[in-house]
């Protein structure tokens, strides 16, 4: 993994970025902590074009983005065209808003509609990825709701963003989930998992949890990961804090150059 290949999941700064002002000043933290390159989510409304100068003027990649889950499914040529505005080819579904997990063919039947709408992506040259929370973990026919989804769903059609805090907290292993998505992983969430004095599980700065990051790294690299995107979805202090945290320990313990 290169230092390039690192980026800011703004999900995590979200509160700091509700406005064009605040877009702009949160993006110039970003990039003054050392990110190369970014995921958007969680961002206030911008015109794209004015987003993709912001974004330039930084010297900042949008790697990705995440959008809404609806429009994905049900509109997905709109999302098509806002990701060419950003000159960025990869999205991910991110929350399976209104779906019903209960049957084997109400899975079925949602990654029949997430396959048509990858469908719509690939055909013009875009990437659309799943990202998992615990949830998918659930089991149905004896298989984890994920698996499910990705057996079903065409690998051409439907890539995984696994996010390894979620795979941990579903009760699987991250690095067996690199694994599984072999030539299907673009994108990796890294966030980190740990207990609270209260002993509750919790996210954590990469490095201060209990993920095996020697081994999930190497992995999703096998896999075929090209981007590996620090997210934390609380922190406990300043989430500018946290991402600088977890890009220092990522460039002095994970990385090559």
């Amino acid at each position: 993994m290169k230092i390039k290949q690192v980026a800011a999941q703004l999900y995590t700064v979200r509160d700091f970025a509700k406005t064009p002002p605040e877009i702009a000043s949160t993006l110039k933290k970003i990039r003054a902590i050392g990110y190369q390159a970014v995921q958007l989510s969680g961002l206030g409304p911008m015109p794209e074009k004015d987003l993709l100068a912001l974004l330039k003027g930084e010297g900042l990649t949008c790697c990705a983005t995440h959008e809404d889950s609806n429009t994905i499914l049900n509109e997905p040529q709109r999302v098509v065209e806002r990701l060419r505005k950003l000159d960025c080819p990869l999205t991910a579904y991110a929350w399976p808003a209104g779906i019903n997990f209960d049957t084997l063919p109400d899975v079925k039947s949602f990654a029949k509609r997430l396959n048509n709408a990858g469908k719509v992506f690939h055909d013009a040259g875009q990437v659309l990825c799943y990202h998992n929370h615990h949830i998918e973990f659930r089991r149905l026919a004896g298989k984890p709701i994920l698996e499910i989804l990705f057996e079903e769903a065409d690998p051409r059609y439907l890539l995984g963003e696994p996010d390894t805090y979620w795979v941990q907290h579903g009760g699987g292993d991250p690095v067996e989930w690199c694994h599984r998505l072999t030539n299907r992983l673009p994108i990796l969430h890294m966030k980190d998992y740990t207990v609270t004095t209260e002993n509750k599980v919790t996210f954590a700065e990469i490095g201060n949890g209990n993920l095996d990051w020697k081994r999930i790294i190497p992995a999703a690299e096998k896999a075929g990961c090209q981007w590996f995107c620090i997210e934390q979805d609380t922190c406990p202090g300043d989430p500018f804090d946290s991402l600088r945290q977890s890009f220092d320990f990522t460039k002095e313990h994970l990385c090559s150059g």
